[in-house]
């Protein structure tokens, strides 16, 4: 409502008290909507947030170490010794060697030590343990579950957890976790230690930018948006006043108008605004249908929370005055007639 009362106090030319907004025309427009084309980080300096480049350093694989309450599936090899094999592997495939207070047992041998060691060392320490009572023997290890080692993903997602070893990227984890092709990529984000990082999903998922492919580290969250969650309204003389979703960001002002089902005949076609940015201080520019005809998709691009307002002609205006005057006038010589028999 406050968004009809701030455009109906501008197509009368008056400013509000309080009120402070500037017009833009077509080459403004075009200039911003390159900007939006660029990505996520650009969408958000436009609405006045500072966002900080991806460090290089979030994109390099680390070392993957084993830690408390995680749970191995751990299977030996030994050509006589079948008594010990089939003990490891029979515990190891049923319920697993869980790490509890950085160690791990196994039949015969004292507690091993595992917890911070990367699985490679783990089975090197294991199998060096072994071969001092039984020579030849080989070790096999993999992880079954882990508590703390994975990322948790909430909203538009049908696994809500994903491990991780830290090799595996964004992208696989999203793969993985079954997120919809509808989701609104632009408004999702990711965690990490409390802070959103600078990542761009929607470049990731939909145009292949491999700079957004991080690596993902223990207990990162990742939220995944609804369509909903960002979108653009068309409203004033077109078919259908709607409100649009912008899952990536952006859509052009052209198809906008024709989600909502394009300009009628009582559509002042010269007089095309789009109004961005918060209701006391908002940027309106002002466009014509020559625009939207003849200049790209890439130069007319809207972006979450824009309005586009479409004037009415003035023949339209007096119109409507005089449709709803007849009535009136009507009931008015009808009222005279009637009162005029009954005397």
């Amino acid at each position: 409502m406050r968004w009809i009362l701030l455009i109906s106090v501008f197509l009368s030319a008056c400013r509000p008290c309080g009120y402070n907004y500037c017009m833009e025309g077509a080459q403004e427009f075009v200039l911003d909507s390159y900007q939006i084309a660029q990505g996520k980080s650009s969408i958000l300096e436009l609405e006045g947030e500072w966002v900080e480049s991806l460090p290089c350093c979030y994109l390099e694989e680390y070392e993957d170490l084993i830690d408390e309450d995680d749970v191995l599936t751990i299977a030996l090899f030994h050509p006589s010794r079948k008594d010990l094999v089939d003990s490891v592997t029979s515990i190891g495939q049923t319920v697993g060697y869980r790490v509890v207070n950085g160690q791990i047992y196994l039949p015969g041998l004292d507690p091993v030590r595992l917890a911070g060691l990367t699985l490679d060392q783990a089975r090197t320490r294991i199998q060096g343990m072994y071969t001092q009572e039984i020579a030849n023997v080989n070790v096999f290890l993999e992880y079954s579950e882990r508590l703390h080692s994975k990322v948790e993903l909430i909203g538009a997602v049908k696994i809500p957890e994903i491990p991780i070893n830290g090799r595996i990227r964004l992208y696989e984890v999203l793969c993985l976790a079954g997120v919809p092709p509808g989701a609104n990529l632009f408004k999702s984000y990711v965690v990490r230690c409390g802070e959103i990082l600078p990542v761009d999903l929607y470049k990731l998922v939909h145009e292949g930018d491999m700079y957004q492919n991080i690596v993902m580290h223990p207990k990162d969250k990742i939220f995944i948006a609804d369509p909903m969650a960002s979108t653009v309204t068309v409203m004033g003389e077109v078919g259908l006043p709607q409100v649009i979703p912008v899952p990536s960001g952006s859509i052009s002002l052209r198809e906008a108008l024709a989600a909502a089902g394009g300009i009628p005949f009582t559509g002042d076609k010269r007089c095309i605004q789009v109004i961005r940015g918060n209701i006391i201080n908002p940027k309106i520019y002002r466009l014509s249908w020559n625009h939207i005809t003849y200049l790209p998709n890439n130069s007319l691009l809207l972006m979450p929370g824009d309005t586009v307002y479409i004037s009415e002609k003035p023949i339209t205006k007096w119109n409507r005055f005089i449709e709803q005057l007849l009535p009136s006038s009507l009931l008015i010589d009808l009222g005279i007639k009637t009162r005029g028999l009954l005397h």
